[in-house]
């Protein structure tokens, strides 16, 4: 068996520390490069090299094709591989690879160029007689005249893209102008190629993709299907395997339609077709993804195949290690992506600094990240925080190891879609497969209702005294130091501290304390704390004779995140001041005409000028951050007075980027 010697991997995250363990377990020696902002992370520790690409926008990092070969030159790599995003679906790499003799882990060149460009794949499939929805190609003008004499509603999507970014679906023929030009700036940013194209869109489909692996010497199998219809904004945020959707026929027809465009094409790494299927399991061709997937962990829990020591074996020139008929699918898979966005908040990017980061543990569990500690997530970088999988012999016993990983999955100091995710594989729909492409759009609402109203089951008495129980013990010999209240009587309000939970804000008297049992009341209500036991960021105790267990973390002084099941609560005590300077006057944004940025992210477009009259909701500027663009807009009618960013300013959350009158 033919092997290399060093593989450079040009990306980062999790699919970096997937890469070097693929490799590092088949004996070959790894290098990673990075950006600045990624000195600190998990592949550079697993490599055995790594490298800084200087710089501090993509295209001077991660996808300076010129930066990343002269990398592997310098280290002695043979191969490449480009992981997912950035580069994985771009010729130029390729062309760079093979003038460079340096092996590029991924199809050849007129397979990417054939499929990776969503049109030209299109125009290939359709001569195959395969089954696909109507479109449209050419310039934005072209587009905004072909789509006004098109069936409604239409999806515009990058030529060049993949993995859910670069879509968005146009209803209204006065939108198509402004959706388009959109789509063509997200391309542009996240791919480097701005063309987009239209398809007719299918109302309630499922999104449906067959794994196909090819060899050098003609071989193509495929390993059978991942249904991906759980999406949010065009975004897969659920996968499994097999699909609860498909028939034996039809699953042997898209099995063998996907084999037949790998073989067309010589199709020699690991690729995936996808399709969107209706109600009556027609399926319509959608384009062909000429890299790893994100969600291929779910094919390899239930084939046993390792796709990642295929890609490099087959890069390698060796034929593929299986047939056809020894392929088969074992039990259910099911994957979950973790992002860093805040669900309550139209989910809108997270990053920032975790203070608490634990993962799910047990037998058919497995987590992909690129962490396994508290760490920073960054705003000009994918959300994805890790994937977490499960495994059981049917669906129902993966969906239900999958509900207790999330709750068991803790991270604290960011908002995450974790509890949202808990509770949608939790819906009737869901269970019952009653799924559709649109499922988030229709049961967002009944999910957040949910959490809610489960959250409410626990008297948020508990989580008080759990954090005050903490507080008292371990944090407070530490903070009566530094605090300001203790040069001027903090003994005073000890026995009757001020508690805030979240918004809930009331007193706690400290009745009695024993060796055993202590006594508070709440509202009114006597609680008696027995058995507190401290220990690595958790507290368990018992409350009125039932057991309690939080996670926490402490943030400023007086300050921590409890969490419990999958819900957390913000806890502080009112009576701990950690300003010195107090009576220092601020101005909350907005009260003053202060229009501020939501979230950490990069100025795109400023839509109005200093001066000009607004009316609400109207666009004053986007900001992207992590890859998706967020449109400001304004709070009401006025005029603006002044502008203090730039196209391509960098901002901060909570940053003033205009005032208006």
């Amino acid at each position: 068996m033919k092997l290399f010697n060093k593989i450079l991997i040009a990306n980062r995250g999790e699919i970096a520390v997937r890469v070097i363990k693929a490799a590092g377990s088949m004996g070959i020696r790894t290098v990673a490069v990075h950006s600045e902002a990624d000195k600190e992370t998990l592949p550079l520790r697993l490599a055995d090299e790594s490298f800084l690409l200087e710089g501090k926008e993509l295209r001077e990092t991660y996808l300076n094709i010129d930066k990343i070969i002269e990398v592997a030159k310098t280290s002695g790599s043979d191969a490449i591989h480009p992981g997912y995003g950035f580069l994985a679906e771009n010729p130029l790499l390729v062309n760079a690879c093979e003038k460079a003799g340096i092996v590029f882990i991924g199809p050849n060149t007129r397979a990417m160029e054939m499929m990776g460009n969503k049109i030209a794949s299109r125009n290939f499939v359709r001569e195959l007689g395969i089954p696909m929805t109507g479109g449209a190609t050419g310039a934005i003008g072209t587009l905004v005249k072909k789509a006004r004499e098109m069936h409604f509603p239409l999806l515009v999507k990058a030529a060049a893209g993949g993995g859910g970014k670069g879509m968005k679906i146009i209803y209204e023929k006065s939108d198509i102008k402004r959706m388009l030009e959109s789509t063509s700036r997200e391309a542009k940013s996240y791919f480097g190629d701005g063309t987009v194209y239209l398809e007719e869109y299918i109302e309630e489909p499922r999104h449906i993709e067959i794994q196909v692996l090819g060899d050098k010497h003609g071989n193509v199998v495929h390993l059978f299907e991942r249904e991906c219809t759980i999406q949010r904004r065009y975004q897969k945020i659920i996968e499994e395997s097999p699909s609860a959707t498909l028939d034996q026929k039809t699953r042997r027809l898209m099995g063998a339609a996907a084999v037949r465009i790998a073989k067309e094409i010589a199709y020699d790494n690991a690729g995936t077709v996808e399709f969107l299927v209706d109600k009556q399991l027609n399926f319509y061709f959608l384009e062909m993804n000429t890299r790893i997937q994100v969600e291929h962990p779910v094919t390899e829990m239930v084939t046993g195949i390792d796709i990642v020591r295929e890609q490099i074996s087959i890069a390698a020139g060796n034929k593929l290690s299986f047939k056809q008929e020894e392929i088969g699918q074992q039990g259910h898979a099911i994957e979950c992506r973790i992002y860093a966005e805040d669900p309550e908040n139209d989910f809108m990017p997270s990053p920032g600094t975790m203070a608490l980061y634990l993962e799910p543990e047990g037998e058919g569990i497995r987590v992909d990240s690129a962490t396994k500690m508290a760490s920073k997530v960054e705003s000009f970088y994918d959300p994805m925080i890790a994937k977490l999988i499960t495994h059981g012999k049917n669906r129902e016993e993966a969906a239900q190891k999958m509900i207790d990983a999330l709750q068991d999955f803790v991270i604290h100091g960011i908002k995450t879609n974790i509890l949202y995710l808990k509770y949608l594989i939790g819906t009737k729909a869901y269970i019952r497969n009653e799924i559709s492409t649109n499922f988030c759009a229709e049961y967002t609402k009944e999910i957040f209702e949910l959490i809610q109203r489960e959250k409410d089951k626990m008297p948020v008495s508990i989580p008080a005294v759990a954090g005050l129980m903490y507080h008292i013990r371990k944090e407070t010999a530490d903070e009566t130091r530094r605090n300001i209240w203790n040069k001027i009587g903090y003994w005073r309000n000890l026995l009757e501290p001020v508690v805030r939970l979240d918004d809930h804000e009331f007193p706690v008297i400290l009745k009695g304390t024993g060796s055993e049992i202590t006594t508070f009341i709440v509202d009114g209500n006597e609680l008696l704390i027995r058995s507190v036991n401290i220990s690595n960021g958790r507290i368990s105790l018992n409350i009125n004779k039932k057991p309690y267990s939080f996670n926490v973390s402490a943030g400023k002084p007086g300050r921590l995140t409890l969490s419990s099941k999958g819900f957390s609560w913000d806890f502080r005590r009112l009576d701990i001041l950690s300003n010195h300077n107090f009576f220092r006057s601020t101005s909350k944004s907005g009260r003053d005409g202060s229009i501020s940025s939501p979230m950490p992210g990069k100025v795109i477009k400023i839509g109005i000028e200093e001066g000009r009259q607004v009316v609400r909701g109207e666009t004053l500027a986007i900001v992207e951050a992590m890859k998706m663009e967020n449109h400001i807009n304004a709070p009401s009618d006025g005029v603006i007075e002044r502008i203090f960013i730039k196209e391509g300013d960098m901002v901060d959350g909570g940053m003033i980027l205009m005032s208006m009158e």
